[in-house]
């Protein structure tokens, strides 16, 4: 493979982990780069061993699915050198297992660097998720709360105002 040679952190995955069907999932090509490999290559080794590849640790897209990627992370198009092929998508275990694949020293590395994108992920949907419940719980708090002083004011309000009539006699002593 040509190209610089850069170092890879788990914020350089992260984004190419996407959502298909459901799944986060990582592209043939992308697991390709990561593991120091062409794809045409990945996808062979990958081939040659489809028995460790059941629908829940790959699949290859469809053509609307591919549509979608294409508009949506920009990937290169079949007309000028692109993707020939639907590619393949993988999820953390089918990552895992390619790597197991390649066995290269690169490929272990790398390995690792995908399970932990993924857990990033992963802890990043949690944490969003309980983010949003404890927002719901704020919410409800609120309404409770505004209901409460909505009761309170029209309880004081009454006697907040002036009266309309000024009493008939004056309190107090009066001399005259």
């Amino acid at each position: 493979m040509g190209g610089k040679s850069a170092k890879l952190t788990e914020g350089h995955a992260a984004p190419r982990i996407i959502m298909v069907r459901g799944l986060k999932v990582i592209l043939d090509s992308d697991l390709a780069r990561l593991y120091g490999v062409e794809t045409f290559r990945f996808n062979e080794a990958v081939k040659r061993n489809r028995g460790r590849f059941p629908s829940d640790f790959a699949f290859q897209l469809t053509n609307q699915e591919f549509s979608n990627l294409i508009s949506q992370i920009a990937i290169s198009n079949s007309g000028h050198g692109g993707v020939r092929k639907l590619p393949w998508v993988f999820t953390e275990h089918g990552a895992v297992m390619a790597a197991n694949l390649l066995r290269s020293e690169k490929a272990v590395q790398m390995s690792v660097f995908v399970v932990r994108a993924f857990v990033k992920m992963r802890e990043h949907l949690v944490s969003t998720r309980e983010l949003a419940l404890r927002l719901t719980e704020i919410e409800k708090q609120l309404v409770v709360h505004d209901s409460a002083l909505v009761e309170l004011y029209q309880l004081i309000q009454p006697l907040l105002l002036l009266p309309d009539d000024p009493p008939a006699k004056p309190i107090g002593f009066g001399c005259c």
